[in-house]
């Protein structure tokens, strides 16, 4: 099936919703839901099969093409049309990278654009926000260096967020500026803050883990520049907002993750031994068997961390 699937896909434009929506659906789940043989092969037939990457290619580009929608917390055809093209193109780019696989044709995306559909969320719909992030992400684990994947040069349009001059970190961190790096941050940041608000545990588990990816990136590419980000005065606040829900707060699994981030690299500023020792009694009280699977996980990282 993924033949003739790939093949209609690639016939369409980005305005047939109604028949790419379920299509690229079934490409996704094609890709997660066999077997890992089949999953290489999989992988290879859709990146053998141009017209599609085509398609894919200016899927992407309507998110910052389109108007946003009136109403943020509806999703539109067109912005559902969009997540499944990000969370598709988010898989190829880690499956190719896992089996080395031919690519036929490259994806072009200014990096610019990819962080201020981010940086400037307003009235996105938060599966988009979590869809374009789950993208970066995978952008990031791979250092940018995807032979799927080309970061065209810096976008000029008038209200995008542009980069400092040229810096011995930005070369360092190349393609991402550290302007673009902070303002990055503090979109994260005041995301998992609006999150407390809403109760979102997928927009939460993504924000999380698109800090930690961005912290590793930082990480092996400069230094300086990770443990500054890691230790920022402003991640103390955020940790209070998040541990302001009532009783076993710090066994959110988001607050879990932080505190294991801010151990690994060392933020002394952020997470004290009182946290520490304050997760360490409600793990001993809980019943561990009850645990969410998603709280289990980080609860896992974090014991194994300390």
């Amino acid at each position: 099936l993924l033949f003739p699937v790939s093949n209609l896909c690639g016939k369409c434009r980005p305005s047939d919703t109604d028949l790419l929506q379920p299509s690229l659906n079934f490409l996704y789940w094609s890709l997660h839901q066999t077997t890992p043989c089949s999953q290489q092969r999989a992988v290879a037939v859709l990146l053998s099969n141009v017209p599609l990457l085509d398609l894919l290619q200016k899927v992407l580009e309507c998110t910052w093409l389109r108007s946003p929608p009136s109403e943020p917390a509806s999703l539109s055809p067109e912005d559902a049309l969009l997540c499944s093209g990000w969370l598709l193109v988010a898989s190829l780019l880690l499956y190719q990278h896992r089996y080395n696989t031919e690519v036929h044709q490259t994806l072009s995306l200014d990096l610019t654009e990819v962080l201020n559909a981010v940086i400037f969320k307003k009235r996105k719909p938060i599966l988009l926000l979590v869809s374009i992030m789950q993208f970066l992400r995978a952008a990031l684990q791979q250092n940018f260096s995807s032979s799927l994947l080309v970061i065209v040069g810096q976008n000029t349009a008038q209200g995008a967020m542009q980069p400092q001059p040229s810096s011995p970190q930005d070369t360092a961190l190349h393609p991402l500026a550290v302007q673009q790096v902070f303002s990055l941050v503090v979109s994260l940041q005041n995301l998992l803050v609006h999150i407390q608000l809403q109760k979102d545990l997928l927009l939460s588990q993504a924000v999380v883990a698109c800090l930690e990816t961005l912290v590793e990136y930082l990480y092996a590419n400069n230094r300086d520049v990770a443990l500054h980000v890691a230790s920022q005065p402003w991640h103390r606040f955020l940790l209070f907002t998040l541990l302001s829900g009532g009783q076993k707060s710090f066994l959110k699994p988001e607050v879990l993750r932080l505190m294991t981030l801010f151990l690994r690299y060392q933020s002394s500023n952020i997470i004290s031994e009182k946290e520490i020792i304050q997760i360490l009694q409600e793990a001993a009280e809980a019943n561990l068997s009850e645990l969410p699977k998603a709280t289990s996980r980080a609860l896992h990282l974090f014991l194994c961390q300390v």
